[in-house]
């Protein structure tokens, strides 16, 4: 069995607004990509376990998701942080959030109180770490944003063990996106 635990930017640190930007399929591609590759290797168990936050987390599970029908060997885990988590977003994020609860073959709480302090997102970074055998990030050091914390501590988690994290960063992703742009040019000449 494998365990990996996907995150990344949140939608909004990619200025991405509306599910149907083409990034959000070029950031999908390269994720699918990503476990396929994984998958390819052998029909061992696979999990991708991810957190609640609108953006890479979500379309990690999504991903993985559409693929499941290729590779019955794939199964998705939703964490949150905190008991509630979202329930101050906007009703539209709400129901996203909800409908992929329902879809995942797995989900729980990592703390089954509402937020409290910020002890309880260590916690779920600890958690993930402990509970995944590597990471698979967006981000690119170069251009922090959130996702710098379980960069941070994922590095120095790899001191100690023998985690690994792959991470796929904005020059990866511009090379991603002109093979999709040059992928979409091609369909629309057929």
């Amino acid at each position: 069995m494998k365990r990996v635990w996907v995150t990344g930017y949140r939608s909004y640190e990619l200025n991405i607004f509306k599910d149907n930007d083409p990034k959000v399929q070029v950031i999908k591609e390269v994720l699918k990509n990503y476990l396929r590759a994984q998958l390819e290797l052998n029909d061992d168990e696979f999990w991708v376990i991810t957190g609640p936050q609108m953006g890479t987390e979500r379309w990690g599970l999504e991903a993985a998701l559409e693929l499941q029908a290729d590779f019955p060997q794939l199964k998705t885990a939703l964490m949150f942080p905190f008991a509630e988590f979202g329930k101050q977003w906007n009703e539209n994020n709400q129901l996203k959030l909800t409908s992929i609860t329902q879809q995942v073959d797995f989900f729980a709480n990592v703390s089954d109180k509402p937020y409290q302090s910020p002890q309880q997102l260590r916690n779920y970074q600890q958690f993930m770490l402990t509970h995944t055998d590597e990471a698979f990030l967006l981000y690119d050091p170069e251009y922090q944003g959130k996702t710098k914390y379980d960069y941070e501590i994922i590095q120095k988690y790899k001191e100690e063990s023998e985690y690994s994290m792959t991470f796929v960063d904005f020059d990866e992703l511009q090379e991603e996106a002109e093979e999709w742009a040059e992928r979409q040019r091609e369909k629309d000449e057929f």
